[in-house]
């Protein structure tokens, strides 16, 4: 071996050895990642905080892990290097994205490598934690709108958990698809929800909603539990139940209803439409903590409480 050989370069990323607790998140020194043919090098300035990180970290979540494990999906950032045959982007162009979803990302870190067409580029409106915020939420919301539910104007839709960080996009995204939207959330985050667009607001600790509402359209459900049960008693007659918290919170198929879990898939023309709402001021993204990358056991300990508003985002 040649003694003068550079050293391979590193980058600082958050990593775990075991599934568990917050605690088990360490930042760590890591060989930084290489641009494969059609990837682009992202030096990552912001890093989006999901539930799906925190299911992970306590028992593996999905499965699709690499050594050394490095959490989290939502990146905003900037273009350092792009691999062969690339055409989207160049070096020094603003991206965001959610690549690699359901396998490994690695964003909780300060260089990610991942397929060019995972990402789009960033609104030039908003900052870094903003855009951070919005990939796997947004597209979350627009898939279960758009795709699963195929809600068109006019139709009434009902929202859970709201003012959560896939609930409140999905709120504004259902507005713009001309929607009359129905949200449950507790009464302090009613006012911020009527400024998003929310047209009825249920207070799910003094009411519940299926015993109030009917002829809904399409739920989407972000809770689970009984709430998908208990949400087709207020479909109308071809109504669609979206679940989005895991497959087993799916009903049984129901005579007369369409019902079924929707998983967020990687989606540059969806990116692109998130990018084009933010810019025309239909959406934004509400951001409840701003922490550095190092307190990342932190963010998952608030994101776990259940009573953020909006979206935790890690900045690097």
């Amino acid at each position: 071996m040649n003694e003068h050989t550079a050293e391979a370069p590193t980058m600082r990323a958050v990593s775990l050895r075991t599934w568990g607790a917050p605690d088990v998140l360490t930042l760590i020194d890591t060989p930084r990642p290489a641009p494969g043919p059609t990837e682009i090098l992202v030096r990552v300035h912001a890093a989006g905080v999901n539930p799906t990180d925190w299911k992970s970290r306590r028992h593996g979540g999905f499965g699709l892990w690499n050594d050394p494990v490095i959490l989290g999906y939502d990146v905003s950032g900037v273009v350092e290097a792009v691999g062969t045959g690339v055409t989207l982007f160049r070096p020094g162009d603003e991206v965001f994205g959610m690549p690699r979803f359901p396998h490994q990302a690695g964003a909780y870190a300060e260089y990610v490598a991942a397929p060019a067409r995972h990402f789009a580029h960033k609104p030039a409106a908003i900052d870094h934690p903003h855009a951070a915020a919005l990939p796997l939420a947004g597209l979350t919301s627009l898939q279960a709108l758009t795709e699963a539910a195929g809600v068109l104007p006019g139709q009434r839709v009902l929202i859970h958990a709201a003012a959560g960080g896939v609930g409140h996009l999905a709120v504004q995204i259902a507005k713009t698809l001309g929607a009359h939207v129905i949200g449950t959330a507790s009464a302090a985050k009613h006012p911020l929800l009527r400024e998003l667009g929310a047209d009825e607001l249920i207070d799910y600790r003094t009411t519940d909603f299926a015993e109030v509402l009917r002829d809904v359209d399409a739920v989407v459900d972000t809770i689970g539990g009984d709430y998908g049960t208990r949400s087709l008693r207020v479909l109308r007659p071809g109504g669609t139940l979206v679940t989005l918290a895991s497959p087993t919170d799916a009903p049984p198929k129901a005579p007369g209803f369409r019902t079924g879990f929707t998983l967020v898939e990687p989606d540059h023309a969806g990116l692109k439409t998130l990018a084009e709402l933010v810019t025309a001021g239909r959406l934004r993204a509400e951001i409840d903590s701003v922490l550095p990358l190092e307190r990342a056991a932190k963010a998952h300990e608030l994101g776990e409480s259940g009573r953020t508003t909006g979206k935790i985002v890690l900045t690097v």
